[in-house]
């Protein structure tokens, strides 16, 4: 094969030239022109010297060709939620496909070894990070992952970064929607079991629930707002504590679907129909809510739908950083549905 060498004019030469001068990827070639952190400093300089001694310009073309270029997305996910993952995992593979995109799946469940995932993940050129709930709100995860200049859409977070591209739902009034809806059948005690205080979404929906009733001229008892962390177990635990009250409340309304499941096991089990004796609704809309009999009266929130929309603004914001655009963090709220099936009614009277 006839060597290709530095007399070719520049108007000829092409970036696919440099990557085989250097002997490296075309995506490596563009992650050293645009100044990418995460190129080894042997390979960098070996491409600055291809690119010298070919005397080499991008040109446009070379730069849609490196932006066509598959892309890597990283989804790093430590939620408790077996629906609500599954429901997230299926809209990313789906757009992921549509994108040309290879998703890779992390489980984070060892807090204490994210951050080194997330170095590990950047070290090996990820290209971007897809992050749902809880880890969208972890600081240090975000606060690493600006630092290295890595592309991250955040999911269903309550208090979206203004560096970073995020989708979410109004949760706050996803939540006032919700507890209007209880007040105007008829209920007064409402009990509320809260979302783990490390997500910001579950602290909008307590600020949902809370508003709602101030609004109707409810005073809001300490006592029947319980803690949950969005798991099963924790719902049970709290759901004991309402309903073995001397007085219980006549709704109850929990934060997640996993959480109101469990929340109508212990309403059975303790000899209660629902919604006959209390009505019990959740938020979410995951499988679970259609699992529990009866049905749940829910808050829909698009899971799915919310992360195809983050991997395609991960994929648009990584190829249009490699076309050298200018980039402006994107903040998409989705709209959220309420969702009546057989799990809410009137108070009963007697």
């Amino acid at each position: 094969m006839r060597r290709r060498t530095a007399r070719r004019s520049r108007a000829t030469v092409t970036i696919a030239d440099v990557a085989e001068r250097a002997e490296v990827s075309l995506m490596t070639v563009s992650r050293v022109m645009n100044d990418k952190g995460n190129v080894k400093e042997d390979t960098r300089v070996r491409v600055l010297k291809a690119i010298e001694e070919l005397n080499y310009s991008p040109s446009a073309a070379a730069r849609n060709l490196a932006a066509a270029a598959e892309v890597r997305i990283g989804l790093l996910y430590a939620n408790p939620s077996a629906g609500y993952i599954n429901e997230f995992l299926v809209g990313s593979l789906d757009q992921a496909n549509r994108s040309n995109a290879q998703l890779l799946v992390q489980l984070c469940d060892n807090e204490d070894e994210v951050l080194t995932i997330v170095r590990r993940l950047v070290g090996n050129g990820i290209d971007g990070v897809v992050l749902p709930p809880p880890l969208c709100d972890s600081t240090a995860i975000l606060d690493l992952l600006l630092e290295c200049g890595t592309p991250t859409v955040i999911v269903a977070s309550g208090k979206p970064s203004k560096n970073l591209s995020s989708v979410n739902i109004d949760d706050l009034g996803a939540a006032e929607a919700m507890t209007r809806h209880l007040v105007a059948l008829g209920h007064r005690r409402i009990g509320f079991i809260k979302g783990n205080p490390n997500q910001s979404a579950g602290a909008r929906r307590l600020q949902g629930f809370q508003a709602a009733l101030s609004d109707n001229g409810i005073a809001i008892d300490e006592e029947l707002v319980l803690p949950g962390l969005f798991t099963y177990r924790s719902g049970l635990e709290a759901a004991h504590r309402l309903l073995e009250r001397d007085e219980p409340p006549t709704a109850i309304f929990a934060s997640n679907d996993d959480m109101a499941a469990a929340t109508v096991s212990v309403a059975h089990r303790l000899g209660f129909d629902v919604p006959g004796d209390v009505t019990v609704v959740g938020f979410d809309d995951a499988p679970q809510a259609t699992f529990t009999w009866p049905e749940l009266t829910t808050i829909r929130q698009p899971i799915a739908e919310m992360s195809r929309m983050a991997v395609q603004l991960l994929v648009e914001e990584i190829r249009g950083r490699r076309e050298e655009r200018a980039f402006t963090p994107s903040h998409v709220q989705m709209p959220f549905e309420f969702i009546q099936r057989e799990s809410d009614a009137a108070p009963h009277q007697g």
